[in-house]
């Protein structure tokens, strides 16, 4: 990954986890703070260089992000509102296009 696709990632990451401790603290939800700092950990890994071979991290980071674009499109659908689930779906979709354009 080049320096944009990664400082793109590290902006997702963080804003992943103030979403988790967000809705840790507005709603006292225990799963959103817990899976929001496995995926940013599990994120945090393929950005970090010599643990991961570079495609196979860059990979990864996509599989991740899908995977959070289809978990939030879940809450999404099934909460019908905007704020945090949709606004992290299109926050998702963001970080996937524009990490996969600058990837150089």
């Amino acid at each position: 990954m080049n320096d944009f696709s990664t400082k793109i990632l590290w902006a997702y990451i963080v804003l992943l986890l103030i979403g988790g401790l967000i809705g840790f603290f507005k709603a006292k939800s225990k799963v959103s703070l817990i899976s929001s700092a496995v995926f940013a950990a599990l994120l945090v890994l393929t950005t970090l260089h010599g643990i991961f071979q570079p495609t196979f991290a860059n990979n990864l980071a996509n599989i991740l992000l899908a995977l959070l674009l289809v978990v939030f499109a879940i809450r999404l659908a099934k909460t019908k509102k905007f704020i945090p689930s949709g606004l992290m779906l299109i926050l998702t979709i963001a970080a996937l296009i524009f990490r996969n354009i600058f990837r150089g």
